[in-house]
């Protein structure tokens, strides 16, 4: 059998991760990445001597023997890599009170019960949530494509997942802001809702999170997110790769219902016997493909109704050395701030100081990300209230954290800010979305049932990346790109091989 060609589209996670399980399998691939780095959102940027990280806060898989692990060995992505354990996940204060998200659910729920002595068979039955997850295997999920699992695989998958049935279902569809509304004290009332970031998330996620932390499993790899990705990049080039950055895809061409190559914006045509786009889900279908090869369920998840995330991130090069702070912390405003159009009640700050090689000695790279739309952005876009609004934002929350970190203001250095139309620009991601379907109740089930990674009536012609794998998590666009060649292998009749560098 004579080795098939295979052309990708994107090298972020998902189309990097594909290309290593091609080539370990024996096809000729190519990527075409848009940009002139490797990563997608997984990114981080330098300037002025401070790295800001675009991407990861921690990694499901880093610990060895855990969910996911043996995935990233077979990337390449974790080896030699010291990873970060973090004791907390961040803090929520008002200002008189202090939550501590401990990863810990015995110190968490010791820490709770203080606070809340009234809410606890609440505070109980969540952290016996947390320690139950602490043996939740999520990879199960993701080791076979779910149209190649059969009876007995499925049957398999079902024991392991058995002791958790209960979690899942009691959890499962719980948004964080409706578990918090449960609590007697207003203070937690307040602070649970925002202990996973956005109030829709559901209160499985957060055990689940809380659980790998508390197990080693969600560390942060040093060197962050770019460094991370440019491991993929190196393993992929290892295995006989090839990359062509700054090279975007236009269109992706058909014959007779079959995927057969690519043309450049350069009108540069490539074919192939195959083609995976791990690029942006919409613009994949509508764009590169014309719309020509949807169902109603496809056109349905595109028009506008689905949630996704898009965010402001306000990035500092601070001349300050903040490690003696907590790394993460959420404040609960007493009064609410206009900020981009709307009241905000809450606003996160992160410094990276748990990373030495994310800014110089004796400084603090601050990152502050504020959940944004879309189209506030887009309709400025071009127009000199564009930077304008950006520095606003900018200065609105300098202007806060003067009030936390006294003097902070004459010692930042450098100041970033990142749109949701930087998003897109940088990644083609439609809405400037950083984690493609946004995991709520809503998309919960798509995580469970899976979204197609095919399309109605072509043939040779695959998707992975997030917008197939709902919650916009690095270790599943990874396992999608994974995923996508145990289905082409299956298709050519071949064996699927998975192994990890000597």
């Amino acid at each position: 059998m004579k080795d098939k060609t295979l052309i990708i589209i994107g090298a972020g996670v998902a189309g990097l991760s594909a290309g290593c399980y091609a080539q370990m399998n024996g096809y000729r691939t190519r990527i075409f990445e848009l940009h002139d780095l490797p990563g997608g959102l997984c990114t981080a940027w330098e300037r002025k001597g401070y790295v800001f990280d675009g991407c990861i806060h921690y990694l499901f898989g880093s610990a060895e023997g855990q969910p996911f692990n043996d995935m990233w060995q077979e990337l390449g992505a974790v080896q030699n890599r010291p990873m970060i354990k973090h004791d907390e996940y961040q803090r929520i204060t008002d200002g008189q009170h202090t939550l501590i998200v401990y990863a810990d659910p015995d110190r968490l729920e010791k820490h709770m019960l203080e606070i809340a002595p009234e809410d606890a068979a609440l505070i109980r039955a969540f952290c016996q949530g947390v320690r139950q997850f602490t043996r939740f295997d999520m990879s199960v999920m993701y080791q076979k494509p779910k149209p190649l699992m059969k009876g007995q695989y499925w049957g398999a998958m079902g024991l392991k997942m058995l002791p958790f049935v209960l979690p899942l279902l009691r959890w499962g569809m719980v948004p964080a802001g409706s578990f918090a509304a449960r609590f007697k004290n207003p203070f937690l009332r307040r602070a649970v809702a925002q202990m996973f970031s956005w109030e829709e998330a559901p209160v499985m996620m957060g055990m689940s999170l809380l659980a790998y932390l508390h197990t080693g499993n969600a560390s942060f790899p040093a060197g962050g997110s770019l460094e991370f990705a440019r491991a993929l990049e190196r393993r992929y080039l290892e295995l006989g790769g090839e990359i062509c950055y700054k090279a975007q895809v236009e269109k992706i061409l058909t014959e007779n219902g079959r995927a057969v190559g690519v043309r450049l914006y350069d009108d540069s045509v490539h074919s192939a016997d195959c083609v995976v786009s791990a690029a942006d889900g919409r613009g994949t279908i509508f764009d590169m493909l014309d719309g020509a090869y949807v169902s109603p369920r496809i056109k349905r998840m595109y028009d506008g109704h689905m949630p996704t995330h898009s965010q402001v991130q306000i990035s500092l090069g601070v001349k300050r050395d903040l490690s003696d702070q907590p790394h993460w912390v959420t404040h609960l405003l007493d009064e609410p701030v206009l900020v981009i159009g709307e009241p905000r009640r809450e606003i996160g700050v992160k410094h990276y100081c748990f990373d030495s090689s994310l800014a110089p000695a004796g400084r603090s790279s601050v990152e502050i990300m504020i959940r944004s739309s879309y189209a506030y952005w887009q309709r400025i876009y071009g127009r000199r209230l564009y930077d304008t609004e950006q520095n606003q934002v900018s200065d609105i929350m300098i202007n806060l954290l003067e009030g936390w970190y006294p003097g902070i203001r004459q010692d930042i250095e450098f100041v970033d800010e990142a749109t949701p139309l930087s998003y897109e620009r940088y990644t083609g991601n439609w809405l400037g979305s950083t984690s493609g379907w946004l995991l709520t109740k809503e998309t919960m089930r798509m995580l469970i049932t899976g979204v197609p990674k095919t399309l109605p009536g072509l043939q040779n012609f695959y998707m992975a990346g997030q917008w197939v794998e709902p919650g916009g998590s690095v270790p599943l666009a990874a396992a999608s790109g994974r995923n996508v060649v145990q289905m082409i292998c299956t298709a050519d009749g071949r064996p699927f091989v998975a192994q990890s560098p000597n």
